[in-house]
């Protein structure tokens, strides 16, 4: 099976995404464990690690999405 892409790939896109959904740094990153401050330094154009970007994506991604990331990291951990 091949990866699926990540929903989000940059702070830039999560800020985007916060804004469409009418959220605040707080709650947006709060739903991941990360503090506003580092989701707000994300956003100013620090890398997001691929755990961060894992997170938004089973976080945030339609149903559909989030639901292959997830059949991708079981099935990789039993291979």
């Amino acid at each position: 099976m091949n990866k699926p892409k990540y929903f989000i790939e940059s702070g830039e896109a999560a800020k985007l995404l916060r804004s469409k959904l009418g959220m605040n740094q707080a709650d947006f990153w709060s739903r991941i464990s990360v503090t506003q401050s580092g989701g707000s330094r994300y956003e100013s154009g620090r890398n997001l690690p691929k755990p961060v970007r894992l997170l938004l994506h089973l976080a945030y991604a339609p149903e559909k999405q989030a639901m292959a990331m997830l059949k991708f990291l079981r099935q990789s951990e039993s291979d």
